[in-house]
């Protein structure tokens, strides 16, 4: 579980102007975040865009990244769903191999209740042979997993090792921290409230930011988890009005502008999703430019 400790990040996913997967931009990607210090890739989450990729590209492009990385780090791999009998048949059915954890969102759209929750993540536990990172994201689904879900998750099944927590509430987050069992990692889901996260007792992050900020951004979790707060708090504010930016009109289109900024993807991205205005565009080039 040590390698799911510092930053992880959810790697976009380049598209051509024509929507197609950019894979030159990709494999750049790839070997940006490898060269600068990272911790451990995250593919075919939200900021992969994984809900507008066939189940084709899907496979392809985490064969892709798999070359590419040639085991330097560990891979998580998002799986999940809002019916859980689609969930469980994906975990069955795709190839795993070489991929280190499940990353499972919280059903969206249907708002289930806690039970509801807490059945729909044991049955995806027993479906997996790969440890599981839990992913609470009410911004997104339309329900939290309250704390005492996660608790309960985690001490009854040995293969949820971990949550990634993007409730946006400290006081949630530190309930869980208090109270897991040992081992069971925090993760920071929300790259604002990192720093506080992990001055609360929180292992790290699965970041968006980091993307672009690969080595400052890791540079300042490295430093928060090993008490060098004057460091880590520089670092903090160094990217703060940046990580306002990256999300105001979504993601991953704000990081996407930096990223083509810094020549290493387009800012190409599947409808539903639109790029963002010029007027944010402008800002977060400013902002680059001051660093």
């Amino acid at each position: 579980m040590s390698k799911f400790k510092g930053t992880g990040v959810a790697i976009v996913t380049p598209f051509n102007s024509d929507k197609s997967v950019d894979y030159n931009s990709l494999e750049k990607l790839v070997e940006h975040l490898i060269d600068n210090g990272i911790d451990y890739l995250v593919v075919q989450g939200t900021t992969g865009e994984s809900v507008t990729l066939t189940k084709q590209e899907k496979q392809e492009t985490l064969a892709f990244i798999q070359k590419v990385n040639n085991n330097r780090l560990p891979i998580v791999l998002g799986i999940g769903g809002n019916c859980t009998a689609t969930a469980v048949e994906t975990l069955k059915t795709t190839d795993v191999a070489g991929v280190d954890a499940i990353l499972s969102v919280s059903p969206y759209y249907n708002k289930p209740t806690q039970e509801g929750i807490y059945q729909h993540y044991k049955a995806v536990a027993e479906a997996s042979a790969l440890p599981i990172i839990l992913y609470n994201v009410p911004g997104r689904t339309g329900s939290n997993v309250l704390a005492e879900t996660t608790l309960c998750l985690a001490r009854e099944f040995d293969n949820i090792i971990a949550v990634k927590e993007a409730s946006g509430s400290l006081e949630q987050c530190m309930t869980i921290i208090q109270n897991k069992p040992e081992g069971f990692l925090v993760i920071s889901g929300d790259d604002a409230l990192t720093l506080p996260f992990i001055a609360c007792g929180g292992n790290g992050v699965i970041s968006v930011i980091a993307n672009a900020f690969p080595k400052g951004f890791s540079s300042m979790v490295s430093a928060a988890l090993n008490n060098n707060m004057d460091e880590a708090r520089a670092l903090h504010y160094k990217y703060f009005e940046m990580i306002d930016y990256l999300f105001v009109e979504g993601n991953p289109a704000g990081v996407k502008v930096a990223l083509e900024a810094l020549n290493i993807t387009g800012n190409s991205v599947r409808l539903p999703l639109v790029n963002v205005s010029e007027a944010t565009a402008t800002k977060i080039k400013d902002i680059m430019s001051a660093y």
